[in-house]
């Protein structure tokens, strides 16, 4: 090797890595993905053909403070949480899923979706792009498209709190959940927290199926049992995680007399009762959960006066009928 070689050896070292570290650009590798596969049903309204076309699931990804604001099943994305982000969830599913993105036409490629991964792993970093102002609320508009919070965030506050004193689940305890069905993360690396759900398998999750649960209980934070078959006899089990911070029950057979038994839940922030027989009778049960922070009854038979009874009841959680 020539001595010219050898000293530019160090220069081309750098450069490599420099390289293969590289934070994921949204608008030059994730925009175009997004324009040609998702945009079509997630826009801002329009009209085509005389016709008003609205985002499907009340849901737009054509702005990054729609994108943070999320839809009709919650917010679409969050920041450093994948578990969260319901935009990279549904992108994973298996293909006969009917909750699986996009419905039509090609999906995300492994690429696309390990650069969706890796940009929100890494905070989900807009760039200079803010995307279609349109029905933006203020704040969103004042903080030039994306509205961000000054300090940290209340949920993670919360999290660290709910997660002090708690020894992680042994691995025993975690293969028993696991061949029972259910799919368990951490929330964290270092914490002893975890994320449920059953998505490979939501048409055989029953009631009975929740028992795989036993062995966790004292770890599960989060629990996704969208699309599954659950019904109120279900939430007796549920209602054992002490733990419990956030709970969808989207597209489930949960009534209201199944809503009794969340009241146990003294940490529960967060509820999705989207697509469900939910009425206002349900929402009056609700009100003596004080730790609520966000339920969404999107698609059920709740009215507007209930809800309104559920928002007096609970001054400071944020109730979405529609």
């Amino acid at each position: 090797m020539s001595k010219l070689a050898i000293r530019s050896l160090p220069l081309v070292i750098t450069l490599l890595t420099a390289h293969g570290q590289a934070a994921v650009n949204f608008e030059k590798d994730l925009l175009p993905v997004l324009q040609k596969k998702c945009l079509d049903c997630h826009s801002a309204p329009t009209v085509v053909d005389g016709k008003p076309k609205k985002p499907k699931g009340e849901l737009r990804l054509d702005a990054a403070w729609a994108m943070l604001k999320g839809g009709e099943t919650g917010p679409s994305l969050v920041p450093k949480d994948l578990a969260k982000s319901y935009m990279f969830e549904v992108v994973n599913l298996p293909k006969d899923d009917d909750m699986f993105m996009p419905p039509k036409g090609d999906p995300m490629t492994a690429e696309e979706i390990k650069l969706l991964k890796e940009w929100i792993e890494s905070g989900a970093d807009f760039g200079g792009w803010k995307g279609n102002m349109e029905g933006a609320p203020a704040d969103a508009a004042a903080a030039g498209g994306v509205a961000k919070p000054a300090g940290p965030r209340e949920h993670e506050v919360f999290y660290t709190k709910l997660a002090e004193g708690l020894k992680p689940a042994t691995e025993a305890a975690l293969a028993k959940a696991r061949e029972g069905g259910a799919q368990v993360f951490q929330l964290k690396p270092d914490s002893p927290l975890l994320r449920v759900d059953f998505l490979t398998g939501v048409s055989k999750c029953d009631d009975s199926k929740l028992s795989v649960l036993t062995s966790i209980k004292d770890n599960v934070a989060q629990l996704d049992l969208g699309r599954t078959i659950i019904s109120d006899a279900g939430l007796k089990a549920v209602a054992q995680l002490s733990r419990l911070a956030s709970l969808d029950l989207r597209q489930t057979k949960v009534t209201d007399a199944g809503l009794e038994a969340l009241s146990a839940l003294k940490n529960l922030r967060t509820l999705n009762l989207f697509g469900t027989e939910i009425t206002d009778a349900g929402l009056k049960k609700l009100a003596t959960i004080p730790s609520l922070r966000q339920v969404t009854v999107f698609q059920t038979k709740a009215t507007s006066a209930g809800v309104a009874e559920l928002k007096k009841a609970l001054p400071k959680a944020q109730v979405t009928l529609k």
